[in-house]
């Protein structure tokens, strides 16, 4: 295998058969973010493509510090969330009002895929908040600053993610028991 420093210093002099090798090394798993923050499959794709020219024109920047891979994978969050930023579809909440309610949520006997299409049938701005912050784990004011709304938006919409979540999963339950009873 190639190896990857080797790789990043030819993509830095712009050789375009050393940024197809990388697209080949990094694509597959890098579409798993880009899935995880777009609507759906075809503009996953979209973001993944238009990630990689970011990459590749920025490849520049990165020093050799900290993971490539995780370089990468915060160039293509932005790639998808940039989106999101100019709809403007957040939710703008004042944060004296917030239900700080925690939604605890059975996942015992669920499948992942279930699981996976509960969150990806999440509204976009409550999914990319969830995903954001549950399953990249960054903070609330991370999240604020890359979505360009408040921290009190984005803890409102978590709240309410996992609420809607809550209620999915729950739904599929009876569905799935309704099913084995009869």
């Amino acid at each position: 295998m190639v190896k990857i420093k080797h790789l990043i210093q030819n993509c830095k002099k712009q050789d375009r058969k050393a940024q197809e090798q990388l697209y080949r090394i990094y694509a597959s798993k890098l579409f798993g973010v880009c899935l995880k923050y777009s609507d759906n499959y075809q503009q996953a794709e979209d973001n993944l493509q238009d990630g990689f020219l970011t990459i590749f024109e920025k490849i520049y920047q990165f020093k050799d510090q900290g993971s490539f891979e995780g370089w990468m994978k915060r160039i293509l969050i932005n790639t998808c969330l940039q989106k999101y930023r100019k709809q403007k579809v957040y939710e703008i909440s004042n944060e004296d009002q917030l239900e700080q309610e925690e939604v605890e949520i059975e996942t015992e006997d669920l499948s992942v895929d279930f699981l996976l299409e509960c969150v990806q049938s999440l509204p976009s701005r409550y999914r990319q908040v969830f995903n954001l912050y549950v399953m990249d784990d960054y903070s609330h004011k991370e999240i604020a600053e890359f979505l360009n709304i408040s921290e009190g938006t984005s803890k409102s919409n978590l709240a309410r993610a996992r609420k809607a979540l809550k209620e999915k999963i729950e739904k599929g339950q009876n569905i799935q028991n309704s099913a084995q009873s009869s």
